[in-house]
């Protein structure tokens, strides 16, 4: 049960009951009209900007606007109080049965509560993406798990989602691979080892070496380059993406597709895009202008082919093939975009690194070309992660040589740690991940603290069960004989709202593209059950359990239920563990 859409209905109809009698002109755009939890709850429990954005177009006063609809809302029996605030906002005060409805329905059906059914075509998610040159680092794992999260939430929403990942396995960076696992390789039949400027030091390349060792033995030492090039680069691509699909799963993250760039552009695809291009009017032999500035070293005023993303919302026209001939990386990523949208794909999603931010336009901009207009492209960027331990920088993992892997993260705090913190602030957000203050059992730890709400529930549970042995607490028997009418403290009020606000915080975030909203929520909705256990410590009459009553025990144990299954939702949404206990 969404409150927010059913009164959002609500406002509508009182928009129309004023427009039968004449008070507002017919067709009115109602698009922009909302509701949603007031700024301050002591205001009331929702508010709507009905008025604000009609007034205009209404021509008339939005005060006087507002004080006609909340005259038709007042009608309402589920309205207690109706009242104007500043420019013209309404705030609105419901009768608790709302709220006891919304517990019943979370009771009811906890599986599907706060799920929503948003229209709109298959979306494809790219995420993660790392050059399968080693490791993953603990940026990748920011950009895997929010891309994660944002898969679940959108599967929440009742959206169509495929997780896809971009093999990087076709530019020079490969070749560069392969050259280092060579010399590991030498170095694993006792050869002598350097690892020469410009190659990978890092020590995950052994095993690869002592692969390439036992199948091939001596062989390819007496082999020029171009031959044993491409035999040493298929074995370490492979073990470097069986080592990524394993930090991966670790953190509990998966795909749907691994989609390779090598059969990209062994298919002919890009081929096909430049001759489709070319066959709209979208590609054009030109000279670029020199970028604002200092000129690149690299910098060549030449003619050039391009394509006209400069119509499409882009700042210039980009170059489609390099002075060799060869295509550009932008040529290869329009084919790729262009594949996903021919697979059916209406909504593309990809999850980049902040030092992406320049590639944004040019690549929404390819989409709205490739597909007419019919597919839209959103980018979401992640900012970087400060890895500290105890306030301090940590600087580099033995392993990887030069940075601190993810692999080395999961392995000291763990999996939930990691997707909750990384997932507790917006992904545009730079992010400092303390390896000591993750693992605290402390307030100020937010994943601790949301976690532990759900085993305190847990706990409440076992200890009802004591007090009442052999009594049926099963969240179908809570729903039957509960009375909500004995719930009346702030606390246990402010819980029913926040387990309402559920659904809606859930919406809009899959509309934003924003799952840190979950977490948010999740955080509020702790400290609400966390506030209202420390208050039953003070005052034995709000305790969960009594054995003495039996009505209040049952109504609490009915409210706290419905809190334990709404964050055990929110936590698989993140991809976190609902504990039922804490050790």
């Amino acid at each position: 049960m969404n409150i927010f859409a059913l009164f959002e209905a609500r406002v509508r109809e009182a928009v129309e009951a004023l427009t039968r009698v004449g008070q507002l002109p017919e067709g009115l755009d109602l698009g922009r009209v909302v509701v949603e939890p007031p700024r301050d709850s002591t205001h009331g429990d929702l508010a709507t900007n009905a008025a604000l954005v009609l007034a205009k177009e209404a021509k008339t006063n939005p005060k006087a606007l507002a004080e006609a609809l909340a005259a038709e809302l007042r009608t309402d029996p589920r309205i207690l109080e109706a009242s104007v605030a500043g420019p013209g906002f309404i705030n609105l005060r419901l009768a608790p049965g709302i709220f006891h409805d919304v517990i019943r329905g979370a009771l009811a059906d906890p599986e599907n509560f706060g799920r929503a059914q948003l229209q709109g075509g298959p979306i494809n998610v790219e995420y993660v993406s790392a050059n399968p040159t080693g490791p993953m680092h603990v940026g990748h794992g920011r950009g895997a798990v929010f891309g994660d999260a944002l898969c679940n939430l959108l599967v929440a929403a009742g959206r169509q989602v495929t997780r896809e990942y971009y093999i990087n396995d076709a530019g020079a960076q490969v070749d560069v691979l392969a050259r280092s696992a060579y010399q590991r390789y030498r170095e694993a039949l006792g050869e002598p080892f350097a690892i020469a400027e410009g190659l990978y030091p890092g020590d995950y390349l052994k095993p690869v070496g002592a692969k390439l060792a036992q199948t091939h033995g001596r062989a390819l030492l007496d082999q020029p380059e171009t031959a044993w090039l491409p035999v040493v680069r298929e074995i370490a691509l492979g073990m470097m993406m069986d080592m990524i699909r394993s930090d991966l799963e670790a953190i509990g993250i998966r795909h749907d597709v691994f989609f390779s760039e090598r059969t990209l552009l062994q298919s002919g695809a890009v081929k096909a895009l430049l001759q489709e291009l070319r066959e709209k009017g979208l590609v054009y032999e030109g000279r670029l202008p020199p970028p604002k500035g200092q000129l690149p070293e690299d910098w060549e005023d030449r003619e050039q082919t391009l394509f006209r993303t400069k119509e499409f919302g882009d700042d210039t026209d980009r170059p489609l093939l390099k002075s060799d001939g060869s295509y550009t990386y932008f040529a290869s990523d329009i084919a790729y975009h262009r594949a996903k949208y021919l697979a059916g794909a209406t909504e593309l999603i990809d999850v980049l690194g902040a030092d992406h931010g320049g590639y944004v336009k040019r690549m929404q901009a390819a989409v709205k070309a490739v597909s007419d207009g019919k597919a839209m492209l959103d980018v979401k960027l992640c900012q970087l992660v400060r890895l500290l331990r105890a306030g301090e920088p940590v600087k580099m993992s033995k392993r990887a040589g030069e940075f601190v892997t993810l692999r080395d993260v999961i392995d000291e705090v763990g999996r939930d740690a990691i997707r909750f913190m990384m997932l507790y602030r917006k992904n545009d957000a730079t992010l400092d991940f303390d390896l000591a203050k993750v693992v605290e059992q402390s307030k100020d730890n937010p994943v601790f603290y949301v976690q532990y709400a759900h085993a305190r529930v847990r706990s409440v549970q076992r200890q009802a069960r004591e007090a009442f042995p052999g009594a049926d607490l099963s969240a179908a028997a809570l729903l039957r004989e509960a009375d909500f009418g004995v719930l009346s403290d702030p606390g246990e009020i402010e819980v029913m709202r926040l387990i309402a606000q559920y659904p809606r915080v859930l919406e809009s975030a899959a509309v934003a593209h924003e799952p840190h909203r979950i977490a948010f929520h999740l955080y509020e909705m702790a400290a609400a059950l966390h506030t209202l256990w420390n208050k039953g410590k003070d005052l034995p009459q709000l305790r969960f359990v009594n054995a003495t009553d039996r009505k209040s025990t049952w109504a609490r144990l009915a409210l706290v239920e419905a809190l334990r299954s709404t964050l055990a939702a929110g936590l698989a949404v993140l991809g976190v563990t609902a504990p039922d206990e804490m050790r």
